[in-house]
């Protein structure tokens, strides 16, 4: 039985200054659970309360559980990493007091949005890595584990980041299957090759053509996932089976968190908007698609 969560950004709740509407934290949370979710993800600062005492009854109310959040840190300059290995500290601590278990860790340009990327040097890179290791020291004293999110508009989002991560480092990957179709790459054939290195999943469908007008700059990034880039499972074109399969017979037993990122122009109407996108995502999920061991009976 697959374990599946959800994440604020499918109700369009993001980080990004000037991203879109922002929907209140019970509603979001409500319809969460009203689709059968049983767990989500933190989402952004100040979304939901920063200290673990105010946080976890919000989140029993709704029947959730909570595993990880999302940590975007600078890794590569080290003229910044004291402060920003202080700040992650502090997140990872109130994740793990709040019962988390995941640090969804990404390695951040330092800018607000995920609009650009930047070329690290030799030495940045060499930083990079050895602050990994050093978030995962703090993770790991705070019963936590670390994975790495390649992710579109940080400085590890194209196939060539991903490939030296994993030959450079040893930390785990979150296999975001649409920020790595979004930055070039095949989900399908990182699942068939490296899903022995896949702790978490952030599961997305993509409307391939918006993702090469990203990567062309033909729009924005933030335009694309306003248009509709982030799709709901089974409707655009990631091979979510194949994926699922190469994870299943490797015997992942993480968690599927269902991202659909998108911006909300409004307060959607109830019992509409991301509440749609997500139940028909964990039907697709729950009922497309037996599990390995299914298959093998």
């Amino acid at each position: 039985m697959r374990r599946v969560a959800g994440a604020p950004i499918t109700w369009g709740v993001c980080e990004v200054p000037g991203w879109g509407f922002q929907m209140s934290p019970d509603r979001v949370l409500a319809e969460m659970a009203a689709v059968g979710m049983t767990a989500t993800e933190l989402g952004p600062d100040g979304f939901l309360p920063g200290e673990p005492g105010a946080l976890r009854p919000v989140l029993a109310r709704h029947g959730l559980g909570l595993v990880g959040g999302f940590v975007p840190v600078v890794l590569h300059d080290a003229a910044t990493w004291p402060g920003q290995r202080a700040g992650a500290e502090t997140r990872i601590a109130t994740l793990a007091e709040a019962g988390a278990t995941m640090v969804v860790l990404a390695a951040s340009t330092g800018s607000d949005g995920y609009e650009a990327t930047a070329a690290l040097s030799e030495d940045q890179w060499a930083h990079l890595v050895a602050a990994v290791d050093e978030v995962e020291g703090v993770a790991h004293r705070h019963g936590m584990s670390v994975s790495l999110h390649p992710h579109y508009g940080t400085v590890i989002e194209r196939p060539d980041h991903i490939e030296r991560l994993l030959d450079t480092s040893t930390v785990a990957l979150c296999l975001d299957t649409g920020h790595v179709m979004v930055g070039g790459g095949d989900p399908v054939a990182i699942a068939a090759a490296a899903a022995e290195r896949v702790s978490h999943v952030h599961l997305k469908d993509v409307d391939t053509d918006l993702a090469q007008q990203v990567r062309s700059g033909a729009i924005t990034y933030h335009e694309a996932v306003r248009s509709g880039m982030y799709r709901q499972l089974g409707d655009g074109d990631v091979d979510v089976a194949d994926i699922l399969s190469s994870l299943d017979v490797a015997g992942y037993d993480g968690w599927f968190v269902l991202e659909q990122d998108t911006v909300l122009e409004e307060d959607p109407a109830e019992g509409e908007g991301p509440l749609v996108v997500a139940a028909a995502s964990l039907r697709y999920l729950q009922e497309g698609f037996p599990t390995a061991s299914a298959d093998r009976e």
